[in-house]
């Protein structure tokens, strides 16, 4: 199912182009330099605004590393909805899931944000917080409701679903991803 984006004017499309352009100097910066050193100072500095036309797009740096962390992992949360479509095959459904789920993870943009938030928990558990519910808490929600469907149609055995989708995301990651990162 394909969404139309509404017609925008002018001013409409040049905010939303703005708003992306922040967006994508926040993440380079956030990724270079960390969470801690990222001021929005230096990144209004980058793009060649003010820091009052920063603030009005995002109040604060967490809510822009909320938009950072949306931003990067919105097209994998489209595929990941359409491939977890309840009317196919559950067992070639979640073959596939894995496969992509541990491409998706050791991408080196991947690997490169979840470093960063590994670095920077600790200090800022914002950063810790935001990039559970923007990543790891949304997949995991996703596969649990295709998981529950799947026990209901009783293609698979009946369990916690958000449990099964916690422990199936863990076993995808054994190994390889903690090498990795």
């Amino acid at each position: 199912m394909t969404r139309e984006k509404p017609i925008l004017g002018r001013r409409e499309a040049r905010r939303i182009d703005r708003r992306e352009a922040i967006i994508a100097v926040a993440y380079s910066s956030f990724l270079d330099h960390g969470y801690a050193a990222t001021t929005m100072s230096g990144i209004a500095a980058t793009i060649g605004g003010s820091k009052a036309t920063l603030w009005s797009y995002f109040p604060s740096k967490e809510a822009l590393f909320e938009a950072v962390l949306d931003n990067a992992t919105e097209t994998y949360r489209t595929q990941l909805s359409t491939l977890l479509d309840t009317s196919v095959d559950s067992a070639r459904t979640l073959r596939i899931f894995c496969g992509n789920f541990l491409e998706k993870i050791t991408t080196p943009e991947a690997l490169a944000l979840q470093r960063l938030v590994h670095a920077e928990a600790g200090r800022f558990p914002e950063v810790g917080r935001i990039f559970y519910e923007r990543g790891p808490r949304t997949t995991q929600t996703l596969v649990a409701a295709f998981l529950g469907a799947a026990m209901e149609r009783g293609q698979l055995r009946r369990d916690d679903p958000l449990r099964a989708a916690r422990t199936l995301s863990s076993l995808c990651m054994s190994g390889i991803h903690q090498q990795l990162i």
